[in-house]
């Protein structure tokens, strides 16, 4: 295997690597649906959606690669391993080529195609590699592009429509004398491979018409792939040697062997065209095929829902290969409660409109393991957009279906679909579909589930501890008929409920006196940067945060919104550069979470996410795509495990976790503990101490009693940089931890060591 570590010094200036999040963040991404597949150095390389994996044929050990280790997230299309230079190259539908080096922690990012400006965006597409002679060439929608994998740079770029046109190339392959390219417009074309004038349209001859999915040389003969059949290329015509019942999904070759994979079924042949082998899917899997590849007297299929199966030639046996995960990667809804995250997959554009209806499953993630329940066993329920675990049992967990009504799961089995013939919730009029549109939910101190349904009167409800239904008729408030989009919803301190709408502001009701009333906005009506609400979160200081489709609010008088005057909420006004700036001014907002130390979490659909101090006036952190594991800046949804401080983003292309420091604040300091512990010379963060009582007092003295920190908790944790008062870092010494709680009854003292 040659050696690339040299040229990664030679070539650095045009070369990014990314960056590499394993000692901050989880990834939480499914490898079901199997874009590509390759082998090489006695391992298979899975792609899925925007994630690979590995499974070593000796161990059988499965490892996986994702943004966390620095993948870009975005959409599979091709995948290659270099046996000779030991580097796996991974194509996506951008145009961008990831380079992971066996030994190397850092992935190469490869984004001249991605950057070039005279190719149209959505001509990028990387739809293969083939490699020869130290040159890889990487077939695309535009054309040709080789790149030379020992100085790891592009050389020339083939347009070989014609008149030089760009034109979909799916495949290229190799019989000297020449370089064959199979396209979907103008046929198979070719030209000698020896040629110093490639780049010339002219050199490359058309020797078969009509679209291909592909071509391969076996032995000494080349074939191509049309959607149903495999042809023989002979004196520059083509005879067909197989044809199917379904569309060719995947077609390849070894030399030796040529794999042909369709819907159903995958097929290998030798260079004689006889066929050695074949599978077809099993029926129970109710699965398809997407991609395949055949060696060692095994076939390695990849389904579009079961991941990658292994299947002995001449026999039926399927042997699942499959990494730990949850059931797909566009997680819509989660919520977590200590030591579990529950994940719902609903679909609904951004105007509440749920169809095409989707029936997914569930997924459960429990001590690092994930549980998946099949969307069979949800009673028919369609479209779950919101996940509420109950707070004093987390084994009862509910979800919102959009079209079907409230499912309820206990102990991890669904129990009940609450629907119009076991409650008292009620189809739409005159709804082909007899719609239920449930969506936001949210517990009362009473344990009592408050939730909406929209286009109805009765558009908000209660379900108590013992089972019993409530309505109330918000048509008083609102045309609640005509609203499409009764979202999230949040309780205050007082009880009071609160809902987000599409198309009526900010809707409010106050159980104790049974009124409504609601804000817009207008100044003095409450001046929200539009009627158009997604997110509502209540922090520790009782105020409600308040985002919506253009922008933030706060509501810091809760008390006075069923008063005589209408409240209007606030926008957060901060200093850039000097100058005062409005707080994520026209931000589309999408979930806005409370950690333990009060501060926020802020999900937009274009930006990412922010994280804010408890009164928003600082960013504590911000984090995108470029700069973070999210796979994608639209994050749907975030969700805190107030025991661990972990904080959970469900982007539209995966789920991924930040091991946050914030926990919630502990009844007692019985389990107060500082980490790391030792603190050793390599250590560049902060020290958390955890297990806190809400605003406890932390002292942090030397042996001899000098006071080095000092500070009052917010939450269940504080950091401490292990500095004294932030003017330079502590010697290496016993550092006592001097802890108070708020009355004064309880106190605990532990220690950390600090090793510089």
């Amino acid at each position: 295997m040659r050696n690339l570590c040299v040229f990664l010094l030679t070539f650095w200036v045009s070369i990014s690597f990314s960056q590499n999040f394993e000692k901050q963040w989880k990834g939480f991404f499914s490898y079901v649906s199997i874009k590509a597949i390759s082998h090489g150095n006695d391992k298979i390389y899975v792609g899925s959606e925007n994630a690979i994996y590995t499974y070593d044929l000796s161990t059988q050990e499965i490892n996986t690669f994702s943004t966390i280790q620095g993948l870009s997230g975005e959409t599979i299309s091709a995948l290659h391993y270099s046996i000779d230079y030991g580097a796996l190259f991974i194509g996506y539908e951008t145009g961008l080529i990831d380079v992971v080096i066996d030994g190397e922690e850092n992935i190469l990012k490869v984004v001249d195609i991605l950057d070039k400006p005279t190719i149209s965006p959505n001509r990028k597409r990387i739809n293969q590699f083939y490699e020869h002679d130290g040159s890889l060439f990487i077939a695309t929608e535009y054309g040709i592009s080789v790149y030379d994998i020992a100085r790891l740079e592009f050389g020339d770029t083939y347009f070989i429509g014609a008149l030089g046109t760009q034109i979909n190339v799916t495949q290229t392959t190799i019989l000297p004398p020449y370089i064959y390219a199979s396209s979907m417009e103008e046929g198979l074309k070719r030209a000698l491979i020896d040629s110093d004038n490639l780049i010339d349209y002219e050199e490359w001859e058309t020797i078969a018409t009509g679209p291909m999915v592909g071509v391969q040389s076996l032995g000494d003969d080349i074939y191509i792939a049309r959607d149903y059949s495999v042809a023989r290329i002979i004196n520059g015509g083509s005879v067909a040697v197989a044809t199917y019942v379904n569309t060719i999904r995947d077609f390849t070759s070894d030399g030796q062997i040529l794999t042909v994979t369709t819907r159903d079924d995958i097929y290998a042949y030798d260079d004689n065209i006889t066929l050695i082998a074949t599978a077809s899917i099993l029926p129970a899997l109710e699965d398809r095929f997407q991609s395949g590849i055949s060696f060692g007297q095994n076939f390695y299929v990849g389904t579009f829902e079961n991941g990658l199966y292994k299947i002995p030639f001449a026999t039926s046996s399927f042997n699942q290969i499959l990494p730990n995960g949850p059931i797909l990667n566009s997680p819509f809804a989660i919520d977590a409660s200590p030591g579990q995250l529950w994940v719902s997959f609903g679909d609904i554009d951004v105007n509440f409109d749920p169809s095409p209806f989707n029936y997914r499953g569930i997924s459960l993630l429990q001590e690092e393991n994930w549980v998946n329940i099949d969307k069979g066993q949800l009673f028919g329920a369609s479209d779950l957009v919101n996940v509420k675990i109950n707070p004093l049992n987390s084994n009862e967990v509910f979800f919102s279906s959009f079209q079907e009504g409230l499912l309820k799961v206990v102990d991890q089995t669904p129990q009940i679909l609450y629907d119009e013939t076991n409650s008292i919730l009620d189809p739409l009029e005159n709804d082909p579909d007899g719609a239920i549109r449930i969506f936001g939910a949210q517990f009362d101190r009473d344990n009592n589930l408050w939730f909406v349904q929209s286009l109805t009167k009765e558009g908000l409800l209660r379900l108590t501890p013992n089972g019993q239904f409530q309505k109330f008729d918000i048509s008083t408030i609102i045309d609640s008929e005509n609203e499409s989009g009764l979202n999230k919803v949040a309780i205050s301190r007082e009880g009071y409920v609160f809902i987000a709408t599409s198309e009526n502001g900010l809707v409010g009701y106050n159980p104790s006196e049974n009124k409504f009333a609601k804000i817009g906005s207008e100044i003095g009506n409450g001046n929200l940067p539009t009627t158009n609400v997604r997110a509502l979160a209540f922090d520790a200081s009782n105020r409600l945060w308040i985002g919506t489709l253009k922008g933030l609010r706060v509501l810091f008088n809760v008390g006075g919104f069923f008063g005589e005057t209408v409240v209007d909420a606030q926008e957060i006004i901060i200093l850039e550069d000097g100058v005062p700036q409005e707080l994520l001014y026209e931000q589309s907002i999408t979930d806005i979470e409370v950690d333990g130390s009060n501060n926020k979490w802020i999900a937009t659909a274009t930006s990412g996410v922010f994280y804010l101090s408890s009164n928003g006036q600082e960013t504590l952190l911000r984090f995108t795509k470029d700069n973070s594991p999210l796979p994608s800046n639209n994050v749907q949804d975030i969700t805190i495990d107030n025991a661990t401080g972990r904080v959970y983003f469900a982007a539209i292309n995966g789920l991924v976790a930040f091991e946050g420091t914030s926990t919630a604040p502990r009844d007692n300091l019985e389990n107060v503990y500082a980490f790391p512990n030792p603190v050793r010379p390599n250590f560049t963060g902060s020290v958390t101490i955890d297990g806190l009582t809400a605003d406890a007092n932390v002292k942090i003295t030397d042996i001899e009693g000098n006071l080095v920190f000092e500070t009052t908790s917010q939450g269940g944790s504080v950091l401490w940089d292990t500095t004294a008062f932030g003017k330079y870092k502590v010697a290496s010494g016993v550092y006592m931890v001097l802890i108070t709680s708020e009355d004064q009854l309880e106190t605990k003292v532990t220690k950390i060591m600090v090793i510089r």
